[in-house]
């Protein structure tokens, strides 16, 4: 990865030379010209800034793409600090880079990747995957959309899994190391205090006790996991998220990959249907999508894991979305709908633990 590369830090530096360079590099362009470039912000994202830009070209462009959408560091200087201290920004471009295309569930097309490690500055170049509408981590899903997520997952974790490779490959297995859990030791405990004054009178006591218990014993959750590894998305959730319409899209696919790690894969499908479905649908309906998922790993060659192994791993990573409920909340700026997302996952979360009686994996 490069280290103090010329690209543009902002979107305001874009211009259309610059982009008709990454467009005609990637040979999407033919012999036509950009002409003009129009900006317009997407998504919710609170760790970095996405732009789309509405092209114009100088005549028929049939492969050209209409637009791309282009992702930067936040422009909040709280959100970028924590996004250059937790290396997100310089993971996702190393996922783009590196991990993209060795994996087979559906991510936007990535015609340029490119960060200063000094400074954390970055810009991706991204295909417009529109007429695609965001999944809503407020509403929650449906049934069926859950299923859709399970499938993706499959394709994510199946291609690489139990990878030697990937344990070798620094900024991805990066959570894996003596440093890592110590780190995590010492920065995760103290947040919980700021996070019960702040959000206190919309607690439910019962998930206080479960954010205390596992405070306590966060050496151990970091830690004991045993199991298969994978490519893990690490924040598989619906914000993350792209849905076709009756427009047109691609069922499903998958973006802000700022999180990716070499880590335990069913971690990514607890911390789906724990935050993505409303308690009640997901009571009901948790096992059988958990089933789909293990049947697309089955499919696609993963031998030597069991169902019950499976289902164990479920239940033991239930901590996870609970845990960057508290953990992200008080690292990013804070926000109206960011407060609202973050106690939803709580809640969410704290009802998932007690339904599986997931407290004994720290006991």
């Amino acid at each position: 990865m490069s280290s103090a590369s010329a690209f543009p830090r902002r979107p305001d530096d874009v211009d259309v030379a610059w982009l008709e360079g990454v467009l005609r590099a990637a040979g999407l362009l033919d012999g036509t010209r950009l002409v003009g470039c129009e900006p317009a912000r997407v998504g919710t994202g609170q760790m970095g800034d996405s732009i789309r830009y509405v092209l114009r070209y100088d005549g028929a462009a049939p492969r050209a793409p209409r637009s791309v959408v282009c992702k930067f560091a936040s422009s909040d200087p709280t959100s970028r600090a924590t996004g250059v201290a937790l290396r997100t920004y310089e993971v996702e471009v190393g996922f783009y880079r590196e991990i993209a295309r060795t994996v087979d569930i559906r991510t936007p097309a990535c015609h340029f990747a490119d960060i200063d490690l000094a400074t954390g500055e970055f810009v991706l170049v991204l295909e417009d995957l529109a007429p695609c509408v965001q999944g809503d981590q407020l509403a929650g899903c449906t049934v069926e959309q859950a299923g859709l997520a399970m499938d993706e997952l499959a394709k994510l974790h199946a291609p690489r899994w139990n990878d030697p490779a990937l344990a070798a490959v620094e900024w991805l297995n990066r959570n894996g190391t003596e440093e890592a859990h110590a780190f995590g030791e010492m920065l995760l405990p103290p947040l919980l205090p700021g996070f019960v004054e702040r959000y206190g009178h919309r607690l439910d006591p019962r998930h206080v006790e479960i954010g205390e218990l596992l405070m306590q014993r966060i050496g151990r959750f970091l830690r004991d996991r045993p199991g298969p590894r994978a490519v893990q998305h690490g924040d598989y959730r619906l914000d993350n998220m792209l849905f076709g319409t009756a427009d047109g899209g691609y069922p499903l696919a998958v973006v802000d990959w700022q999180t990716v790690v070499w880590g335990p894969p069913v971690f990514d499908a607890a911390y789906f249907l724990g935050a993505g479905l409303e308690s009640d649908p997901r009571r009901t309906h948790e096992r059988e999508l958990l089933r789909r998922y293990y049947g697309g790993l089955t499919a696609r060659g993963v031998t030597g894991y069991s169902w019950d192994e499976c289902w164990r791993d479920y239940r033991r990573y239930a901590f996870g979305g609970f845990l960057m409920a508290i953990g992200a909340s008080m690292m990013v700026v804070q926000t109206e709908r960011g407060d609202e997302m973050f106690l939803t996952m709580l809640r969410r979360h704290g009802a998932q633990i007690v339904d599986l009686g997931s407290e004994e994996f720290l006991a």
